[in-house]
């Protein structure tokens, strides 16, 4: 399983290269139509994550990941390049989610079938291989889920999430290395039975 989630963080890191997402920022700020649409298919995976890290509402997760492009649609053309689209974007992502948690001023268990959707996409994760994920996934806390799958969905760098959490690098990696000693021994657990 832990292969699993390195599988995924390389797919994500593969898709989400910065130079990639740069030219189709520039062609959303021209205007361009097609740079949306691949600019949604290679992100959507990682805001989606975000927000329903957030949220723990697939339906408002969805919300949050359309209002995220409509948001990156009209301010493309005052975005600065800096080398960091995704993380741009997904600061975008990050603020719509706080303010609909301020709206609903609650927050909600994940449904089991949310977290599953995040890895749809990747031929290499069967359906057993969602469920095992999903289960070990519902044991870390909302903060070290957000670290893992920020890094395995989003494929960003430890420094760039302590960048948006607004953490200590120190307290992005202590996270991480805690919920993967969590998984390890949740996922050791469920194969000794």
């Amino acid at each position: 399983m832990m292969t699993l989630l390195v599988a995924m963080a390389a797919q994500a890191r593969e898709e989400l290269q910065p130079e990639i997402l740069e030219r189709l920022m520039a062609g959303l700020a021209a205007g361009d139509r097609d740079s949306l649409a691949a600019l949604y298919h290679r992100t959507r995976a990682a805001i989606y994550g975000l927000a329903l890290s957030y949220l723990k509402n697939g339906h408002d997760a969805q919300d949050v990941t359309q209002d995220t492009f409509v948001r990156v649609w009209e301010k493309a053309p005052q975005y600065q390049s800096k080398g960091k689209p995704l993380s741009w974007i997904l600061a975008i992502a990050k603020n719509l989610s706080l303010m609909k948690l301020r709206e609903q001023g609650k927050q909600q268990d994940l449904e089991p079938q949310e977290w599953e959707s995040l890895a749809i996409d990747s031929p290499d994760v069967t359906w057993e291989d969602r469920q095992i994920l999903q289960a070990a996934l519902n044991r870390l806390s909302r903060e070290e889920q957000q670290v893992v799958m920020l890094h395995a969905v989003a494929g960003m760098r430890h420094r760039e999430i302590a960048s948006l959490l607004d953490m200590p690098l120190p307290t992005v990696l202590s996270k991480y290395h805690r919920a993967l000693k969590k998984l390890n021994t949740s996922l050791k657990g469920d194969e000794e039975r």
